[in-house]
């Protein structure tokens, strides 16, 4: 099998991402941050918290 390997500016990548995402249902995303915390927080910790305090930022688009 051949390595490949494509470089990329942040930007077009940042851009990439952001599309990826909004192409989600919002239960999707918010499936996804639920999946990742529960990841971190276990492999952190080994025990996933009984409470997160809630902090939202909004970047704009």
């Amino acid at each position: 099998m051949e390595k490949v390997v494509n470089i990329i500016h942040q930007s077009d990548q940042d851009l990439a991402d952001m599309l990826f995402w909004l192409g989600k249902t919002p239960a999707e995303r918010l499936a996804e941050v639920t999946r990742l915390r529960v990841n971190y927080y276990t492999w952190r910790d080994k025990v996933y918290p009984k409470s997160i305090e809630k902090v939202v930022f909004k970047r704009p688009l």
